[in-house]
């Protein structure tokens, strides 16, 4: 409990200071959205009951203090470009993104899990090298491109995918369908590196003193490598697992456009594209949130499977 609540203190920490770095980035960037929304109409009257109304007026931590609260509780800011709520732009568009990450991460556990440890069971043999082989392939093609190629053959020629994507509201079977093959190209590459990793974890710990005592003392290899060697294997692939949660978030923004999904990596290009800073800065600020917080249940986790670590480590 002890260790969990350090993480947990870390982890707000570490966002207060992410929010406030991404928050004064914004405030530094040139130009005056006021004069820009306002236009022809623009008076200073008008310019300063403007500026109270964005919360751009009063000394900087101050603004920040608002801003931050106004997080909190779900009041980011009026969009610049379309005049309203940050959170309801952000609100319509974040399911989908997050059902997308979601559903790759999924995929990436599904599959790489079982695949490893099939390429350790069959290590040295045939279809362990063809599948090094392949996996090589795939983590030397962006998901991007796969994306395009997904899109031409399953909704070009298989006609597979959809014209139009659909809310989960109107068919929850043809909104997972139209996710499906997004998250797969998103999980691809992930897939070929979690079970290159998984490989090598488990080779090492087979080669160590207690899997040889374990066969020793009548256990088979397939005991020894599910029973003593998959466990200390984990925790590293645990933490690669948190550290892929990143590049997931980063892949989706282009996947997303590939796909036209409308999620927050549609949404953060149009608002970046016309200078929308309070829509990218509560972007931004989830997308750090989304990550941070895969790390720190990452590192929870591998404490659970690791008694060492809530210990500060074996010594």
């Amino acid at each position: 409990m002890k260790q969990a609540l350090k993480k947990l203190g870390a982890f707000l920490l570490t966002m207060v200071i992410v929010s406030f770095v991404t928050f004064l980035a914004f405030q530094l960037i040139p130009g005056d959205p006021v004069t820009h929304m306002l236009g022809t109409s623009y008076t200073p009257e008008r310019a300063d009951a403007l500026r109270e109304q964005l919360g751009l007026k009063g000394p900087l931590l101050v603004r920040y203090w608002d801003w931050l609260r106004g997080f909190v509780t779900g009041a980011m800011g009026t969009s610049y470009s379309y005049n309203l709520p940050v959170s309801q732009l952000v609100g319509e568009k974040v399911g989908n993104t997050l059902a997308l990450n979601a559903l790759t991460f999924v995929l990436i556990v599904a599959l790489s899990l079982p695949i490893g440890l099939f390429t350790v069971r069959r290590h040295g043999g045939a279809a362990d090298r063809c599948l090094t082989v392949v996996n090589q392939v795939i983590m030397a093609v962006p998901p991007f491109f796969t994306g395009i190629l997904f899109t031409w053959l399953f909704s070009v020629v298989l006609s597979w995918l959809p014209g139009k994507f659909i809310e989960f509201s109107e068919d929850p079977v043809g909104y997972w369908q139209c996710l499906f093959f997004p998250a797969l190209a998103l999980a691809l590459p992930r897939i070929a590196m979690t079970v290159r990793m998984l490989r090598s974890t488990l080779l090492e710990e087979l080669h160590r003193d207690y899997v040889r005592t374990a066969i020793s003392r009548g256990n088979d290899s397939r005991a020894a490598l599910y029973r003593h060697a998959l466990k200390n294997a984990l925790p590293p692939v645990v933490t690669f697992l948190a550290q892929t949660m990143a590049e997931i978030v980063a892949s989706s923004i282009v996947v997303e456009q590939v796909f036209s999904i409308p999620g927050l990596g549609r949404l953060l290009l149009a608002s970046i594209n016309s200078s929308d800073w309070p829509v990218v800065q509560a972007i931004v600020v989830l997308l750090a949130l989304w990550v941070m917080l895969a790390g720190t249940v990452a590192d929870l986790i591998n404490q659970r499977i690791d008694p060492r670590l809530r210990l500060g480590g074996a010594k």
